[in-house]
């Protein structure tokens, strides 16, 4: 077989990240992970981790290949696992198979993976190359990579604003800030996550139902829905609020004072969960928060609001990535609600600095995306 240059094991490591993308919000705790075979310069086989508890991309592309697969390369946008987890080890799939090359984009971090498949393979005879598309690859998995070595989950922090940092305008009125593309943006946000929080005040003011609201999908795969998490420190909140009166497969988790008296069986009846977290300065301790969502196994947590919450997320510094959109609107006055709510910083040097800044278009609006530089804060 002739040997592939670099240029063509970018491309085809790039295929394999086109799969994996497939298998967005399904595959939570585990991540994506897409995988194809080469022989000849061509294709002949491919596949993508589907769900969790189903095959790994591996074994998928191995099938898709079947006998064709010796002698041949492959490609997989993340380490092969070399332990029993909810199924078997791929190492043994791949040595198997006859397969003699492996192009692996990145290492797993996972503690019962981490260089243990790609050694394996190495000691077995195959040629393995690391690194291809590594950048691209991390991206993609930034949720399982966050998690996989903190064991909280990866926070994103979402608004829709005026040009002149309003949120709602004096009333309360927030419908709608930005248009319809970037909805349709923030519920494949919502899919793709394993979480969204927002406080009470939005509870009652808003009455949203935090659920993910896509046109059907051609390949008959439901969209997923996250669990919703209303910070109601008293549980104030209406027995027939949205959030509580679901139809949804995914829960509510109410998060309240350590001393609220509640009514718990009217409210576990309906598939409510309270979980109670100490407060701070008069305020949930988020960080406790974290913990306690990590220990649940969320990976992943999107964040949408209110202007209190929000700034209180900044504070306790547990935000890692921000997607901000603003829409070509001026509030024209400064009775609108802000994007944070509450006292900021006496000095400029004191701003929270963000990096790796991308822009897009959606209609009119415009997002800013970006990652918080917790090393810094100017």
């Amino acid at each position: 077989m002739k040997p592939l240059d670099n240029a063509d094991d970018t491309h085809y490591m790039r295929c394999a990240l086109d799969l994996a993308v497939r298998g967005r919000g399904y595959t939570s705790p585990n991540p994506m992970v897409g995988a194809v075979i080469v022989k000849k310069d061509k294709i002949i086989g491919q596949g993508f981790h589907q769900a969790v508890g189903e095959a790994h991309a591996e074994v998928n592309a191995l099938k898709n290949a079947g006998k064709n697969a010796q002698g041949a390369t492959l490609y997989v946008t993340l380490e092969p696992c070399n332990h029993v987890g909810r199924t078997p080890p791929c190492t043994q799939s791949i040595l198997d198979s006859g397969i003699k090359r492996v192009v692996v984009a990145m290492q797993d971090p996972n503690p019962q993976v981490e260089g243990g498949g790609i050694e394996v393979l190495k000691r077995k005879g195959l040629k393995v190359d690391v690194g291809i598309c590594e950048t691209e690859a991390r991206k993609l998995n930034e949720y399982f990579l966050a998690f996989i070595t903190s064991q909280r989950p990866f926070v994103i922090l979402k608004c829709a604003a005026t040009l002149d940092g309003r949120i709602a305008t004096r009333t309360g009125d927030a419908k709608w800030v930005s248009g319809k593309e970037s909805r349709q943006f923030v519920h494949r946000l919502r899919h793709a996550t394993d979480a969204i929080m927002v406080g009470i005040d939005t509870v009652k003011s808003d009455n949203p139902q935090l659920t993910t609201r896509l046109p059907k999908r051609t390949n008959g795969k439901a969209w997923r829905d996250p669990v919703r998490i209303i910070l109601d420190s008293k549980l104030s909140i209406a027995p027939d609020a949205h959030v509580v009166r679901h139809n949804s497969k995914a829960n509510t988790i109410l998060i309240a004072n350590e001393n609220t008296p509640t009514n718990q069986a009217l409210l576990r009846n309906r598939g409510v969960e309270i979980l109670r977290i100490p407060d701070q300065d008069g305020r949930t301790d988020l960080n406790a928060l974290m913990d306690q969502l990590g220990a649940k196994g969320i990976t992943s947590l999107l964040i949408e609001g209110g202007s209190r919450v929000i700034a209180s997320a900044l504070a306790a510094r547990i935000v890692d990535k921000i997607c901000f959109f603003y829409a070509p609107k001026i509030s024209g006055g400064d009775d609108g609600i802000p994007i944070c709510r509450g006292p900021g910083p006496a000095k400029m040097i004191d701003c929270i600095n963000i990096k790796n800044i991308e822009i897009h278009r959606f209609g009119d609006d415009t997002l800013i995306e970006g990652y918080i530089d917790k090393n810094r804060r100017f």
